[in-house]
């Protein structure tokens, strides 16, 4: 009895940790296409998490452009490199995991805690990157950058004094991440107050209940092409494609489902 409550224990945590992750992220119906400048408000479209589940496996999302059209700010190489190679790793990986998981709740398969325990260390790692890369990529258009307006811009002035305020403190959180990880912007609901967290790799333990917004990946596998381990200069050339009316739209959204409950 003992060995089948520890398997299911492993098995709900894992379940669990996934299930969190999805609803951190349960977000608008639509992917925000097109959307540039500082603009935004009601029309804009959040980001669309129906994107990276399809038919009972997590999949690869498209990306909303061209792998050049992030230039001179992001180059095509490491466009090609970060989606078809390590995102698309994380989703091959997620699968992977998430099938094993599965195998191994099975009634007659035999305990092995230690397979289990890994397995669930898998499932976090690329669950974590396969989300958070999701998010990456719709947060991000061509033509965009310059600074947010209307509903995002008065949060961020309420909560950091101005947004020159707010980007001088993230990017100085982008750089600080020891290692890999990433910088986030996040919602949290309760105090509806707009909050800048670390993540280390790609580790989804935030606070909880919190909405993450606009994620900046400092891996170096998402600059170095181009910026080798000048890590500042990619982060200062990052704001110009931010894609803010896509960042408003998930904050609303935010807002939306917490007023709902």
């Amino acid at each position: 009895m003992d060995s089948i409550l520890n398997r299911r224990d492993l098995m709900t945590r894992s379940a669990s940790a996934v299930a969190l992750a999805g609803a951190l992220w349960a977000t608008g119906p639509a992917v925000a296409t097109g959307a540039v400048g500082g603009g935004g408000g009601e029309d804009a479209a959040a980001p669309d998490w129906g994107l990276a589940f399809k038919d009972g496996q997590y999949v690869l999302p498209a990306l909303p452009y061209g792998y050049d059209t992030l230039e001179p700010h992001i180059d095509a190489a490491t466009m090609h490199l970060h989606h078809d190679k390590h995102h698309a790793g994380y989703v091959k990986g997620l699968n992977a995991a998430t099938k094993s998981l599965s195998e191994l709740s099975a009634p007659d398969a035999p305990e092995n805690a230690a397979l289990l325990s890994g397995l669930e260390e898998d499932l976090s790692f690329n669950a974590g990157g396969h989300f958070l890369h999701t998010l990456f990529w719709q947060t991000m258009a061509p033509n965009a950058g310059g600074d947010p307006k209307g509903a995002l811009a008065d949060a961020l002035v309420k909560d950091f004094g101005s947004v020159a305020a707010f980007k001088t403190r993230f990017a100085r959180v982008a750089a600080g991440v020891k290692g890999s990880g990433w910088a986030l912007l996040v919602h949290e609901p309760i105090a509806d107050r707009l909050m800048i967290l670390q993540a280390k790799q790609h580790d989804l333990q935030l606070a909880v209940g919190v909405t993450p917004l606009l994620p900046l990946d400092v891996w170096e596998h998402a600059y170095y092409l181009k910026y080798q381990n000048v890590r500042a200069e990619y982060v200062k050339a990052w704001w110009n494609v931010v894609n803010w009316p896509a960042v408003e739209a998930g904050l609303a959204v935010s807002r939306k489902q917490h007023m709902a409950r």
